[in-house]
């Protein structure tokens, strides 16, 4: 079931540029036609396919600037396209996940997605979260106003080329785990909320905030950094308040 809404005026906030290449991965043909069809009104290029298999074929030959993955695809599912992609790029992907699959979100967002959204839903969000993805992807990966390094503890984070290191060793991050080291470097000792990170990263005022969306996350990052649970050295644990990264 999808709901069905009529497409918006294109490219109207400037994101949606032709030669931006989308994959559209979803074996609900309805589903997979409609968001094409939204996606391509704000001028995106839109490569649609409606099992495993194709989707990592054109993963494999074509540059992706996102990825728009169904969990339950048929032949290789949404999760393990999800690993492959990671084992390469660092593009946005976005995860489709039926009503009740709350495991599939954590596991989706654990193998390295950016987002999820919940099967049904509406197309003009799903486009809206494929912006925000893609506007923070593009900023922190042509760099800004910020400083273009930051260094805390080890940890260096490149702003301008999305590249970050850990006693020398290079860390390989998705968007969000990048995005969510960056904001703590850039608050270095001070503690920011789940909440106030879920703003910050996703910017969009509908996302609901009562998931463990940061939470997972920062499991994520704990576990590439070698860091532990029970008596973290770089990303703490404020109870009920949030996290921090001491200098």
């Amino acid at each position: 079931m999808i709901w069905y809404m009529r497409p918006g005026n294109a490219g109207k906030d400037g994101i949606g540029k032709m030669d931006e290449k989308i994959l559209i991965a979803d074996d609900e043909r309805e589903i997979a036609d409609l968001v094409e069809l939204y996606l391509k009104n704000e001028n995106f290029q839109v490569l649609k396919c409606y099992d495993g298999a194709q989707a990592l074929e054109i993963v494999e030959k074509e540059q992706l600037e996102l990825a728009v993955l169904d969990i339950m695809l048929p032949g290789v599912n949404g999760l393990e396209i999800c690993r492959r992609i990671r084992e390469k790029y660092n593009y946005p992907i976005i995860m489709l996940t039926a009503k009740d699959g709350e495991m599939d979100k954590i596991n989706g967002l654990t193998m390295g997605a950016d987002d999820y959204i919940t099967k049904p839903f509406l197309p003009l969000e799903l486009v809206a979260r494929v912006k925000a993805q893609l506007r923070r992807y593009t900023r922190y990966n042509t760099g800004g106003s910020q400083e273009d390094v930051l260094s805390v503890s080890g940890l260096v984070l490149n702003i301008k080329t999305h590249e970050c290191l850990l006693n020398e060793r290079v860390l390989n991050l998705t968007p969000t785990e990048f995005s969510i080291l960056r904001i703590l470097c850039q608050r270095k000792g001070q503690v920011v909320s789940a909440e106030e990170l879920f703003h910050l990263i996703w910017e969009e005022e509908y996302y609901t905030k009562n998931n463990n969306t940061i939470t997972v996350h920062i499991r994520h990052l704990r576990e590439k950094m070698g860091d532990s649970f029970e008596n973290p050295k770089y990303i703490k644990t404020v109870w009920g308040c949030g996290y921090k990264i001491e200098g």
